[in-house]
């Protein structure tokens, strides 16, 4: 149909003549109301958000000296972060002439992991990033 006979019969209906896909050859047109056509996607699209569950990322530091109370504690407020869907991101600062042990700083990181066991799984390997040393940890499905 041409593009003067489908606008005529739209206007006839008292609708909108909305191209589909104008890349096609040759273009589809519809028929339609758009004002109606936007609302019901609108409509969606606050339904879709409104199922759609965000998750963020907490963060845990740690210290090179942390102790073993505190360890536990910044662990069971990991794992209270996890139990509610967010990802976790547990760092290790180190300062002055802790920077010549790092690798103290990945052993605390495996304890973590060790302790967390089997309520996370590792979405990022410990790695230096500057002073610090990170890891991401995520939620088990």
């Amino acid at each position: 149909m041409s593009s003067k006979d489908a606008l005529d019969a739209a206007i006839a209906k008292n609708l909108d003549l909305v191209m589909i896909a104008p890349q096609a050859e040759p273009p589809v047109c519809r028929i339609m109301d758009y004002g109606k056509f936007r609302f019901e996607q609108t409509k969606k699209e606050k339904e879709s958000k409104k199922n759609q569950k965000v998750i963020s990322v907490k963060e845990v530091r740690l210290s090179m000296s942390i102790d073993t109370h505190d360890f536990n504690t910044k662990l069971n407020q990991a794992l209270k972060f996890l139990k509610s869907g967010n990802k976790v991101k547990v760092s290790v600062k180190f300062r002055g002439r802790e920077m010549a042990h790092t690798e103290l700083g990945a052993k605390l990181l495996e304890r973590f992991i060790e302790g967390a066991g089997e309520a996370c799984n590792v979405e990022k390997q410990p790695k230096m990033e500057g002073r610090n040393m990170a890891m991401y940890l995520a939620p088990k499905a």
